[in-house]
Parts: C-alpha cells; structure tokens; sequence
C-alpha cells in the first residue's frame, strides 16, 4: 500500500474510489426522469455449469473456527495437542520473557502458556505445531547437552546463557536460526497474551473505559509545543 493511499493499478486515490463506487450504487435509486435512457439488450451465452468436483466445498470444523465462529460467545473447543512435559518446558520459556517483578506476576501467572496451546493447536495451524514442539524439543535437549538437565529443571543464568543465542534471529548463529525463528514466536504469542489480561492492563498503566470525574487535557509544556498557550 502507498503512502498517499492510491490504489497500485490506477493511481486513483482510495477515497475517491470509494465515493465512486457510492455514487454507482445510488444510481439505480434515482427517478426515471433522471435516468438515461436503457442502453439495448446484449444476448449473453448462459455461464457454464461447474462439474460436480468442481463445485465449492464447505468447510465444516469446530465452533469458534474460521468457518464456524462463535462472535458473541467466543469459545476454543479443538483438543488441545502441547504434552504436560511441553507445557512445562513453555512455562519457564514464557517466564523468561516476561518475569515476575514488582509490578505484575510473570506470564505463566496469567495462563500465556495456555493460550499458547490454544493458538497452536487450532485448526489449520500445522505450521504453527510445527514449530512450537520443534522449539519446545530443542530447548530440552540444547539444555540436556550443556547442563545435564531439562530447560524448567537449569538455572535462571543458565536458561538466560541458552536464550541469549536464539533471541536475536539476524545474530544468531547458522545451527540457531530454528530456534530463534521459534524464540521470535514465542515472544510474540507471549507478549499477546500478557498484554490482553487485566494484568498486563496493569503494567502498561492502561485504565480502560473507565469514567473520569474531570479531564484537565494536555499540562501546559504539551499546549506550549503546540502553540495552545
């Protein structure tokens, strides 16, 4: 998409389109003294039938999918496929990436590992399964071969020593770059899901729709820069 908001093919700008395409559609509303007059009748072959396989085939799946949604009532009801062992291992990677402090509890706290589950476990995200076991497996056994133990059982600046190399994908090393693809998700799934409780709400000083007795506007150095006052 442009800068100036121009569709690519006619360098027509987007809201003229639109105001176009408005127009088109009012047309029809207007008296007949108005209209033209009809333009002749064109013969037109009748379009083909689609063979039988070629016809569209409904999705079905489960509610709250893509192809069944539940808009007002949201509900994930597919199995949910991460194992304990890789719900374990999730949970000190989550706790990681955002840990417990004085203002909020640590991710795992406020369920980001399950929601993790849910989002990799929905229907049509093979790809996603993929790379969350994948990554869940390397972390045990990158763990298993530097200290002896699994990923949730090492130590704070052991899984910090192990998480350092697969944080950054640009700087990561050819035989990290699955596992940094895999840190690059999970940071992100992370973060969407602390972020989205009332928790998270918290930490980012977010007070919602909530009813202010007054609001005093800008201070005085803000309407100073804008030449308000």
């Amino acid at each position: 998409m442009s800068d100036d908001n121009t569709t690519p093919s006619t360098g027509i700008a987007r809201r003229d389109a639109l105001k176009a395409m408005a127009a088109a559609a009012v047309v029809p509303m207007l008296p007949d003294t108005a209209a033209a007059a009809p333009a002749p009748a064109v013969s037109r072959e009748p379009l083909p039938l689609l063979d039988e396989q070629q016809r569209p085939v409904k999705r079905k799946g489960p509610r709250g999918t893509p192809s069944d949604p539940v808009l007002q009532v949201a509900k994930a009801d597919w199995p949910m496929k991460l194992s304990l062992r890789e719900l374990t291992t999730l949970s000190a990677l989550c706790d990681m990436i955002i840990p417990a402090d004085a203002k909020s509890p640590a991710a795992s706290t406020v369920g980001a590992p399950g929601y993790i589950n849910e989002w990799a476990s929905r229907p049509g995200g093979d790809a996603s399964l993929v790379r969350v076991r994948g990554g869940l497996a390397w972390l045990d056994r990158e763990s298993q071969a530097r200290f002896g133990k699994r990923f949730h059982l090492a130590t704070n600046a052991q899984r910090t020593q192990i998480c350092d190399d697969i944080c950054y994908l640009p700087k990561a090393k050819p035989e990290h770059q699955f596992a940094a693809q895999f840190f690059d998700t999970i940071r992100d799934q992370t973060a969407t899901a602390f972020y989205t409780t009332p928790a998270g709400w918290k930490d980012l000083g977010y007070i919602g729709n909530v009813a202010m007795p007054t609001f005093e506007g800008p201070n005085l150095a803000i309407r100073r820069q804008l030449g308000l006052a």
